[in-house]
């Protein structure tokens, strides 16, 4: 059951809403997601070296941040930033492994497009790695195409854009 109440996603067994991006559950899941891929790739992972973007990026207008709630705990969190060229870049989207495979994923990018919408954007891109092959899965599901580099990004390998109608 979807459905949404005063700036809150509810989906069978969780919610997704804004969150400012400096509050300590919001800097709680980033670290979950700092601490996954620091597991996860071969040579660890340093934050200054996946072109990091400036807070300020997720604070409406320009962006929004948001966290994937499950029985009152921070399970997952994917920000949205816009870019001046009607383009709107999908950041740091987590889903923690308890979460995984019941829908979170992708309810999550669903809310992150509509705040894209929301925000005017034509398109919507992001970038992952080589190793995050269930996120990539996901995307191609979704409709994302990939297409050239549009970042610096150290640790991507895989760059992704979606027209929005």
């Amino acid at each position: 059951m979807r459905g949404r109440l005063g700036g809150v996603t509810r989906e069978a067994g969780f919610t997704i809403e804004p969150e400012p991006i400096d509050s300590l559950e919001a800097q709680g899941a980033l670290s979950s997601y700092v601490a996954e891929l620091e597991e996860r790739f071969p040579d660890g992972f340093d934050t200054s070296r996946a072109a990091p973007p400036a807070k300020t990026n997720f604070v409406p207008p320009a962006g929004v941040f948001l966290l994937v709630r499950s029985g009152g705990a921070v399970l997952g969190c994917g920000a949205l930033r816009t870019d001046s060229d009607g383009a709107g870049e999908i950041r740091r989207m987590w889903i923690s492994p308890a979460l995984r495979g019941r829908g979170a994923g992708r309810a999550l990018l669903a809310e992150l497009e509509a705040h894209a919408r929301r925000y005017r954007c034509d398109r919507i891109r992001l970038d992952t790695a080589a190793e995050l092959h269930e996120a990539r899965a996901l995307y191609a599901s979704a409709g994302y195409a990939e297409v050239q580099a549009y970042n610096d990004n150290a640790y991507a390998a895989h760059w992704f854009e979606k027209r929005l109608v």
